[in-house]
Parts: structure tokens; sequence; C-alpha cells
């Protein structure tokens, strides 16, 4: 198992349960293949360095999670196509 930070960045159009809903979807992913999650850092809305479809700014969450090394493969490739995801980034944290 190898431990992972995901990155996502929610349009800042969506309300707040809309926006709970799309982490809760993230979580599944994660827990779907076979991933545990250690934490989630919410960020809130900070401006974009550059903007992104006509959005100036947008809402940041980390997720910590434990997981084996084909699951960030799988999870980026659902995540790519949800409407309200913006950005995304999955990278594997140093021990």
């Amino acid at each position: 198992m190898n431990k992972y930070e995901l990155c996502v960045v929610l349009s800042a159009k969506l309300e707040d349960d809309e926006r709970t809903a799309v982490l809760e979807k993230v979580q599944k992913l994660i827990t779907r293949f076979g991933g545990t999650i250690e934490g989630i850092d919410e960020w809130g809305k900070k401006k974009l360095a550059y903007e992104i479809q006509k959005m100036k700014e947008a809402y940041y969450y980390f997720v910590h999670f434990d997981a084996d090394a084909t699951a960030p493969v799988e999870i980026e490739n659902r995540i790519r196509i949800m409407d309200n995801v913006i950005r995304y980034l999955c990278v594997r944290a140093d021990a």
C-alpha cells in the first residue's frame, strides 16, 4: 500500500450540498478501488492562478489515502469525466 494525495478542484458555482455529493462520489471511488481514506483537507474557495471555464475562483479539497499502485489510475479515469470537477491531481506522498 502506498500513500497518495488527491487534489480536487470543484466549480465555485456549486451549492454546499452539491459539493458534498461530489466529494462523497470521490470517496466512494477511492474505497471502491481498495483505498482507505486517512483524511480530507478542505481549503475552501480560493482564487485560481488563471481563468478556467470563465471562472476565477474554485473550491479546493485534498484527500489523503492509502491504496495499491493501480488505484490512482482508475480513480483519475473516473474523476476525469465528472461534470463539476474543474481540475484534479493525484500524487504519491513520500514517507
